[in-house]
């Protein structure tokens, strides 16, 4: 397995520290990518591994935004990562949080967040073979 890892850690040290405990937690077999930047350089070099897990878009997209990217370049970013891995053979998990289900954030901020995050889930969902909802620790299946 090849985990590729969009967390930005460089100004949190309680995620630092939450990054080494997942990784304390992952298979010795398991390979990791840091996914900074473009999201689809991440993919580079994927031949060899069984699967390759993304966790996850919503870290992915939160470094992006406060990186300073428009809507336009986090979405193109993203449409570019889908192009590269549909031309992957090697089987692709993506994980990401579903931030529509809540209150509308109270800011121009969040309410932009959670917008550009729904449009990269749905694209996403569009183009895969299978997508799985967890709620309370119970997975469905709902595409």
């Amino acid at each position: 397995m090849l985990y590729v890892a969009t967390a930005d850690t460089s100004a949190d040290p309680e995620l630092a520290m939450r990054v080494r405990e997942h990784q304390e937690r992952r298979p010795a077999t398991w390979g990791t990518v840091l996914a900074s930047g473009k999201l689809s350089e991440a993919l580079d070099g994927d031949e060899g591994w069984g699967a390759i897990l993304v966790d996850s878009l919503t870290l992915w997209m939160s470094a992006t935004v406060f990186a300073g990217d428009s809507g336009e370049q986090i979405l193109g970013s993203f449409d570019e990562f889908l192009d590269v891995a549909e031309g992957s053979p090697t089987p692709l998990v993506l994980v990401s949080d579903e931030v529509g289900f809540g209150v509308v954030p109270e800011s121009a901020a969040g309410r932009r967040f959670r917008d550009l995050l729904g449009l990269v889930n749905q694209r996403a969902a569009s183009v895969a073979a299978e997508v799985h909802l967890c709620v309370a620790g119970l997975g469905i299946r709902i595409k």
